[in-house]
């Protein structure tokens, strides 16, 4: 979680990602930020993305990323 919770620092260092569950319903992260957030959590967990799971549920909270993230390293 911690690396996720880097991730997305990163990216915007001004969310408070460890508590904000609708930064894509909200408009918190804008596209071009999912883009990035899906190039570095692949690079850095070693994952491939689906576009399946490409979907707002996914990336609405650091919490749902780390959930998609364990699902598909378990697979």
């Amino acid at each position: 979680m911690d690396e996720i919770l880097e991730i997305l620092e990163g990216i915007n260092p001004d969310i408070d990602f460890e508590t904000c569950d609708t930064l894509v319903d909200d408009g918190i992260l804008a596209s071009l930020d999912i883009v990035s957030v899906i190039a570095e959590l692949s690079d850095a967990f070693d994952i491939t993305i689906p576009a399946r799971d490409i979907v707002p549920e996914n990336f609405n909270s650091a919490e749902a990323m780390y959930a998609m993230v364990q699902r598909l390293l378990d697979d």
